[in-house]
């Protein structure tokens, strides 16, 4: 199984040779996040880890664009949106909404939930294969009105 870290050495590398400077940034910033995460925890990330933080860039991205649209900064806003297309190149692809939808009523169904108070057990079940395929929070919205209708 080739590691995600690889291909993104791999695109930084390309990106060096290309004269991609946006590109090249945002690739560091992604290395310094996985680098990051491994020195803190003395591990090597596996591909599943890289795509948590991966995840968690897209939603630091994302707010960053909501707040500078709100302020008015739609000049920092584009830098966002920039970098926030270069971090989904390395997710994989994301699921459609009849896909969310279909996974959530077969993990309601798997996990026997019944209650906003199962939503947990539904999320746990949910959380891997939707990493870095579909938003969380919508997902987490979409979980608590299909056990609340």
């Amino acid at each position: 199984m080739d590691l995600l870290t690889d291909r993104i050495k791999d695109d930084m590398k390309a990106a060096m040779k290309g004269g991609e400077k946006a590109k090249l940034g945002v690739i560091r910033l992604i290395l310094a996040a996985i680098k990051q995460v491994e020195v803190d925890e003395r591990i090597t990330l596996d591909n599943a880890r890289v795509l948590q933080v991966l995840d968690k860039m897209v939603k630091q991205r994302r707010e960053s664009i909501r707040q500078y649209t709100d302020a008015g900064r739609l000049d920092l806003s584009v830098i966002e949106e920039a970098e926030l297309v270069v971090i989904q190149d390395y997710l994989p692809q994301a699921l459609s909404e009849a896909e969310i939808d279909t996974m959530i009523q077969a993990a309601i169904a798997e996990s026997g939930a019944e209650s906003i108070k199962d939503m947990g057990k539904v999320m746990n079940l949910l959380k891997a294969n939707m990493q870095g395929r579909a938003d969380m929070a919508v997902v987490g919205a979409k979980i608590k009105s299909a056990l609340a209708g």
